[in-house]
């Protein structure tokens, strides 16, 4: 989310609780080869996640992220933001929101500028505390599988109960169900439903059926929490 009292400029984005609540994946993309935004994009809308994240780990990502910006129903944002230089750069290529491993006082200083939302990640109850302190109530948790998982946010809803989490790293469509019956996890984050070898064959068909399976997540959730959690909040 942006913190409170960010500054924004002429392009609003939606908040990070709006865009976590449009689906219950993420899908976290590395892309590699400039050919394969725009169908992967497609793909990945037409199963019914529009909100995609792509990090910046490969030349290639900035442009990935104006070519996929463009695609009809896409909300792009850009992932592995470390540094204020990041932020900058995937504004201007069109990112509408970013997503960084950790955070830094000057990332998110520049992301309140910039009027960017930022999802910062944390791994430990103090740097929780940290950004609660800084107005954030919406973070990454990172990474998530190795870091205890659902149990460890299980736990940190008791004390920390105005956090909700987007966990990301090492989740698969069995373990998404784990985090989603939680209370206090907004979505996750997955490069499951676009697999490396998947993108590189170009088979957009069974991409799109992976993106319709991790929407049908949405089901499992409110059948587990017996409740709609598009009711939920949204800040």
């Amino acid at each position: 989310m942006t913190p409170h009292g960010a500054k924004n400029n002429a392009r609003t984005p939606p908040s990070m609780h709006m865009l976590c609540h449009q689906a219950p994946v993420i899908p976290v993309l590395t892309i590699t080869d400039l050919a394969h935004a725009v169908p992967l994009a497609e793909a990945l809308v037409a199963g019914g996640l529009p909100v995609l994240e792509v990090t910046l780990r490969t030349p290639a990502a900035l442009q990935a992220i104006s070519l996929m910006a463009r695609v009809p129903g896409v909300t792009i944002g850009a992932g592995t933001v470390l540094n204020p230089n990041n932020a900058r750069e995937a504004h201007r290529a069109g990112a509408t929101f970013a997503v960084s491993p950790g955070a830094t006082h000057p990332l998110i200083d520049c992301c309140e500028d910039l009027g960017l939302p930022l999802l910062p990640g944390v791994a430990s109850a103090s740097e929780i505390m940290q950004l609660i302190d800084r107005g954030f109530d919406l973070m990454k948790f990172f990474p998530a599988a190795a870091t205890g998982g659902a149990a460890a946010l299980q736990s940190f809803s008791g004390p920390l109960s105005q956090v909700h989490f987007c966990p990301t790293g090492g989740i698969s469509q069995n373990s998404a169900k784990d985090y989603l019956a939680l209370p206090n996890v907004a979505c996750v984050g997955g490069s499951w439903v676009a697999p490396t070898k998947m993108v590189q064959d170009e088979r957009w068909g069974e991409i799109r059926q992976l993106a319709h399976l991790a929407r049908q997540l949405e089901n499992d959730r409110h059948r587990a929490n017996g409740t709609d959690r598009h009711k939920s909040d949204s800040k």
